[in-house]
């Protein structure tokens, strides 16, 4: 990107308040940038809001995901201090928690599966314990007697989610962002090829940097040519929670089993998700899809029967085609993406901060974010035509 050289602040406008748009914004604000972050509903209202806040750099690694892998272990490195200084600079607990991780097979084919997962995830050198199903009991008694076994990461942690939303919004606001609250952007403007800025319904934004972080909104930004629409869709997740006695509760570790995990709280919430569905922006709670979420909770922690239901919703997961974020410069100049998380936005929300704004600032791409951008999905079009 060629900067325009000037002694005023850059402009940057940021479209979405969620956990990325906020990071982004607080970085740039910090080093002197005029920012606008606009939202089309309350700030981190949206995926960020919905999510569970695993850190789960490592159990979550599949197949085809090496490169992925090396982002989210970049971040996952990031998150001790990125939580520290926000927690240093609003004085708002982000709920990090450093407990680490169990997956937990119940069945023999559970196991099988488990094992071949954790050759995989421990051939790229990720750190895993194989335990017994008497060794994971061992560290959550309430677990299911009988498990067929389970892995141990230490490095998979948790954050509580909705408190960084706050943190970030104070964090951002302090530093001098402008945030406005349901103020849909309707149209990025362009001049000639470069961004000229952002229309909210009458209301113009001029920028010289706009930094698309609508989540799984991108796609609907009027005014993007195909070369720098982001392809990323919605994919709809419900999600629950029970209350535990936070005296007592029934687990401390985040917990993961076949199609769903367990994320407890230091309040005595217990979330329980999620279901993947291609659903667009279906908001339905279905009978279903709760179903399956409790009794897979339940298969692995019979003492969830006797809690009461806490609360239940659902968020859409912002998917790119290849399920890995979108990030940094387009065909536009001017105009930047962070996009495209799917299940790893709070996760990647530090790396995101940080290579974004640092690219809005220098032009510098970071290595570790040079295989995820816009342009990979233009050159596969390429090749395909």
């Amino acid at each position: 990107m060629t900067h325009l050289l000037s002694n005023e602040p850059r402009k940057v406008v940021i479209i979405g308040a969620g956990i990325c748009g906020l990071g982004i914004g607080w970085r740039l604000a910090s080093a002197g940038c005029q920012v606008k972050i606009l939202d089309r509903a309350a700030a981190g209202q949206g995926a960020s809001w919905a999510a569970a806040g695993m850190l789960a750099g490592g159990v979550e690694t599949e197949p085809g995901e090496q490169a992925l892998h090396k982002l989210n272990k970049i971040s996952q490195a990031l998150w001790p201090d990125f939580a520290s200084e926000l927690e240093a600079e609003t004085g708002q607990d982000v709920g990090y928690r450093s407990e680490g991780t169990l997956v937990v097979a119940s069945t023999r084919d559970d196991l099988a599966k488990l094992r071949f997962t954790y050759d995989f995830q421990t051939g790229l050198g990720i750190d895993l314990e194989w335990l017994s199903g008497e060794q994971a009991r061992a560290r959550e008694p309430h677990l299911r007697r009988g498990l067929a076994g389970a892995v141990f990461s230490r490095d998979d942690h948790q954050v509580e989610n909705r408190n960084l939303t706050t943190a970030l919004q104070i964090a951002a606001e302090a530093a001098g962002c402008i945030l406005l609250e349901n103020t849909s952007a309707t149209l990025v403007q362009t001049k000639g090829d470069r961004v000229a800025g952002v229309w909210a319904k009458e209301t113009f934004f001029p920028a010289d940097d706009v930094v698309l972080a609508a989540g799984a909104w991108s796609h609907t930004i009027e005014g993007l040519p195909d070369n720098a629409r982001p392809p990323v869709r919605p994919v709809k997740g419900q999600l629950l929670s029970v209350k535990m006695d936070p005296g007592a509760p029934l687990l401390n570790h985040v917990i993961w089993s076949s199609g769903i995990y367990l994320v407890p709280r230091l309040d005595g919430r217990l979330i329980i998700g999620a279901t993947v569905e291609e659903r667009a922006f279906n908001t339905d709670l279905t009978a279903g899809g709760l179903l399956a979420l409790l009794e897979g909770a339940w298969r692995i922690v019979p003492g969830i029967e006797e809690l009461p239901i806490d609360e239940t919703w659902v968020g859409f997961r912002p998917t790119s085609r290849d399920d890995a974020p979108i990030l940094g410069p387009t065909p536009i100049k001017g105009l930047v993406m962070a996009t495209g998380h799917h299940r790893n936005g709070v996760l990647l929300a530090p790396v995101t901060a940080n290579a974004v704004s640092e690219f809005v600032l220098t032009g510098r791409i970071r290595p570790e974010i040079e295989p995820f951008q816009l342009g990979r999905f233009i050159e596969s079009r390429a090749c395909v035509s």
